[in-house]
């Protein structure tokens, strides 16, 4: 019997959490011991000593490119590729939340949270920095560009208290006292969850992803390790947009396409959930206005008066 393929397609991720998934996040999570793999993998492994693993993924990027230009004319906040594939990167840990877990002392506990954080360069010098975006999964890609420029404005005002305030400390430090130093914040802000601001330490500082970008410096693929202080599941590298020639339908032609790759921590995600953390990435990328109803409803709106010109 012949079945619509749109009735198989999986629902749009909703921007809002439902009521049982916001009275969710509003309890504390229970912690439970560690069990199966996972406990094996933290008895196998110390801080990436090493568990990391990789991947990536060629993706045809004529929809986000369509969708970038199509933000720029219409909507108050541009976004770029690397937004749009922190946007896929959030959605993939709302379709796999066994991924958006913190572990420390033979325990897991799950984040109440989808957080990300986005490594972005220091407008003043050459080094980078970086910001974490909170409920990702529940904000639009104009919503996280928003916040990464604001984020990017604090640290040219001198105004981030947060990793701008850890830096300066650590410059202040001898050469012999960072690591000791860094591993202290670490256990604070990871293994016991606290959030001291007045010394620049917040609770699980990085979230559940890393992103990042090498695409600025027109490099195509490359890998990043994951240091022990991250405590994320995977860090996610954004490449540069190229002409490439690929195969459709039996034909050969030249699409732009952009590569992804991941650095996993094994300790955290096994083989079964990095496919399907893959899996959502091209799920997005492949449609991004299928998860961003209202920047497609602009696009509805600016074809409705442009035709109404004419």
């Amino acid at each position: 019997m012949a079945t619509d393929p749109a009735a198989s397609r999986p629902a749009p991720a909703t921007l809002a959490m439902g009521a049982e998934e916001a009275t969710m996040s509003n309890r504390t999570p229970v912690s439970q011991a560690l069990h199966g793999w996972r406990k094996l993998a933290w008895a196998a492994w110390g801080p990436p000593s090493d568990p990391q693993f990789y991947g990536d993924l060629d993706i045809d990027a004529a929809a986000m490119l369509d969708f970038v230009a199509m933000t720029r004319s219409d909507a108050e906040e541009p976004v770029t590729v690397t937004h749009l594939v922190g946007r896929a990167v959030a959605h993939a840990l709302h379709e796999v939340p066994s991924l958006r877990v913190a572990i420390a002392r033979g325990r897991e506990r799950p984040y109440p949270t989808t957080d990300v954080f986005f490594i972005i360069s220091d407008p003043g010098s050459d080094e980078l920095t970086g910001a974490k975006i909170e409920r990702a999964d529940a904000k639009s890609v104009v919503e996280l560009a928003r916040e990464l420029r604001a984020a990017a404005a604090a640290t040219r005002s001198g105004d981030d208290r947060s990793f701008g305030q850890v830096k300066h400390t650590l410059d202040l430090l001898p050469q012999w006292a960072v690591r000791p130093a860094i591993r202290l914040s670490s256990f604070l802000a990871c293994d016991l969850g606290l959030d001291l601001p007045a010394l620049g330490i917040h609770r699980h500082p990085f979230g559940s992803a890393m992103i990042s970008s090498v695409g600025m410096w027109d490099v195509t693929r490359a890998y990043s390790p994951l240091a022990s202080y991250y405590r994320v599941p995977v860090l996610v590298l954004v490449g540069s947009v190229s002409p490439r020639p690929m195969a459709v339908e039996g034909r050969v032609v030249v699409r732009p396409m952009v590569t992804l790759t991941a650095t996993f921590d094994h300790r955290y995600v096994d083989g079964r959930q990095a496919v399907s953390f893959a899996r959502a990435i091209r799920e997005y990328c492949a449609e991004p206005e299928r998860f961003e109803p209202h920047l497609a409803g602009l696009r509805a709106e600016s074809v409705s008066e442009a035709s109404q010109g004419r």
